[in-house]
């Protein structure tokens, strides 16, 4: 049985994938409202591949029906790995560690899917440093088939091991990296986020010619500002002070205009407006 703490957008990808390749999976979220809306994005996702012939009716039925939400912590007590996907804030984390540390069993392993929040502190408020790791999943989890697989100091290699075929189980390629402020991905891709909002603060070009310049001559999918939108300009915003702390290298210092846009609430695609509109959508 795996465990998921979390149904938001992070939480409910990492739920659905690990059902899908037939694990029962409990999913646990502070109020009910949340679970609804975790199950409702699940519902979504795999009826889209229904739709393309991908999965049968029957097949997404039973995948769903491995899903059993809760908001009852206790009810992760059975299960053999925990996945963490709350909110990028270590007190946050560090007491869900501490609880998971209390109800889970011995040989559990604890994983974080943290972009950029410390193995090695979140490993500290256990026990059991040796079972804890970090699991960063991309967005969205269903897509995309990386996860940066993060070692602790104390992580042990069996646990390390464990993880790894867990995500091959799950049709995910593990890449692994140490424990280091933003790990590779975020340490790589938040400061070009943040110096192409710099670019469009100090009026160096449109967010239409920034993107559109990142996808043509660099062949980016998406443009740094869109991306910047997708993730959630609260998250980036996280995962820079956090870089911006922990190294204390001042190329990691945030925008000033992308701190504005999180203190309006201006937070990207899931808030309606971000560096973009989306009120249309």
């Amino acid at each position: 049985m795996i465990g998921v703490i979390g149904a938001g957008t992070m939480g409910n990808g990492i739920a659905q994938v690990a059902a899908r390749a037939g694990y029962d999976v409990v999913m646990r979220d502070v109020q009910d409202e949340f679970l609804q809306r975790g199950l409702k994005t699940i519902d979504r996702s795999l009826q889209r591949d229904v739709d393309k012939e991908r999965l049968s009716e029957e097949e997404k039925r039973a995948i769903v029906s491995r899903i059993q939400p809760t908001t009852d912590m206790n009810a992760l007590s059975g299960a053999q790995f925990i996945i963490e996907a709350v909110t990028e804030n270590l007190e946050v984390k560090a007491e869900i560690f501490r609880t998971l540390d209390e109800i889970a069993q011995p040989e559990a392993i604890l994983a974080s899917n943290t972009s950029s929040i410390s193995i090695t502190k979140l490993a500290a408020t256990t026990r059991r440093p040796e079972k804890v790791i970090g699991m960063h999943f991309m967005n969205p989890v269903p897509v995309m088939k990386l996860v940066e697989v993060i070692r602790g100091l104390a992580t042990a290699d069996e646990t390390y091991e464990r993880t790894r075929q867990l995500c091959e189980q799950m049709g995910k390629t593990a890449l692994e990296c140490n424990d280091s402020p933003g790990f590779v991905s975020n340490r790589v891709l938040m400061p070009m986020i943040n110096e192409a909002i710099f670019a469009l603060y100090e009026g160096v070009a449109t967010r239409e010619s920034i993107d559109g310049i990142m996808k043509l001559g660099m062949n980016h999918p998406m443009g740094p500002l869109t991306l910047a939108d997708f993730i959630g300009l609260d998250v980036c915003l996280a995962v820079l002070n956090v870089l911006h702390e922990e190294l204390g290298d001042p190329k990691y210092r945030p925008c000033p205009l992308l701190k504005k846009y999180v203190a309006a609430g201006w937070l990207g695609r899931k808030a309606g407006r971000g560096i973009y509109n989306y009120s249309d959508e």
